[in-house]
């Protein structure tokens, strides 16, 4: 994991301005972690489950299925976002090493990954954010064709292999202890999974099962997956440090609950310490900031209109014709001589 990396040789400066237009106090404030606000969070994703499993797996009312299917997917994908607050230490006010490890497995499970890999992975994304090989979320997880047909195998079950075929790639380089404690993580996510499938079979037999777990996890989950990502670096300026990721348009008041707050990619970006149930006030802080800049706004209607309908390629100003996404620059060090 790189502490220095793309994202500071380039964008350091303006991450300066930022901080300087939102101003100290207030990005103090911002910064602040409450435990109690994270379980509160905690305890909307239980929520989503408990109402999904209602729905999907009582039997009077059929045409309620798909709503409970397509909330337990929204389960499962939120659990990564809740892992993500982990991994950037935004649980409680100080470290809590035991208890976070805890949280991280439980937020992990519903999807199967590997919080060990996730952190990994998701740290060199941050670190070396506008480098095309050595983002790994870019590197491994972007679709190499722009072509609508591979664009649309991410929103489907083909989502599965995509994901953890990349993970391996990835996860080739690292240390081997970091590897081992990946592959015991997988191995605990298995088994879980088959224990689940076992116990819904034997309490409401096949139907319950594929409702309240195979369906979920196969035809909902990538859906959910996909669109969070559309909404992250595809719609950007390469050659605008500042826009090297979407800046989304402000959301509906029962949207960031829903989404446990998790449509403000860029300004994570900008202030990871930042708690995802602060990142609307830091949203509106920054407006200045990104008005002065020309950061211009996309709401996941235009997103999906770029991709699909205008085949816009990924990580590539989409304001202009689509074509060959341009690379983007790669920020070496300046020279010490």
């Amino acid at each position: 994991m790189r502490e220095s990396g793309n994202w500071q040789r380039a964008a350091a400066a303006i991450v300066r301005e930022a901080a300087h237009v939102v101003g100290r106090e207030q990005l103090r404030a911002l910064q602040r972690k409450s435990g109690p606000r994270h379980l509160a969070m905690t305890a909307l994703w239980l929520l989503t489950a408990g109402l999904g499993a209602l729905l999907a797996g009582q039997a009077r009312t059929p045409l309620l299925w798909p709503v409970g299917i397509a909330l337990l997917g929204l389960f499962a994908f939120n659990g990564t976002v809740l892992l993500h607050e982990v991994l950037h230490g935004l649980v409680f006010r100080r470290r809590r090493p035991a208890l976070e490890r805890v949280l991280a497995l439980l937020y992990s499970l519903p999807c199967g990954i590997s919080p060990s890999q996730f952190t990994r992975w998701h740290l060199d994304h941050h670190a070396e954010l506008g480098d095309p090989r050595a983002d790994p979320k870019r590197h491994h997880l972007s679709p190499k064709r722009n072509a609508r047909l591979v664009k649309l195998l991410y929103w489907t079950p083909v989502l599965f292999p995509i994901y953890f075929r990349a993970a391996r790639r990835e996860s080739a380089s690292y240390e081997p202890e970091l590897k081992r404690q990946i592959a015991r993580e997988r191995l605990l996510a298995v088994a879980f999974h088959l224990a689940l499938a076992a116990a819904l079979v034997v309490v409401g037999g096949y139907a319950l099962w594929l409702r309240l777990h195979l369906l979920p996890l196969l035809l909902a989950f990538p859906p959910w997956f996909a669109l969070n990502r559309l909404g992250q670096h595809y719609a950007i300026d390469p050659d605008d440090p500042a826009a090297w990721g979407t800046l989304l348009a402000p959301s509906p008041w029962w949207w960031d609950p829903l989404f446990l707050w998790s449509t403000y990619h860029l300004e994570h970006h900008y202030f990871p310490s930042v708690p995802a149930y602060h990142l609307p006030a830091l949203r509106r802080a920054l407006e200045p900031f990104f008005a002065a800049r020309g950061v211009r706004s996309r709401t996941y209607t235009s997103l999906l209109w770029g991709w699909f309908v205008r085949n816009n390629p990924p990580h590539a100003r989409w304001d202009e014709p689509a074509g060959p996404a341009p690379p983007a620059p790669r920020v070496e060090p300046a020279s010490t001589s």
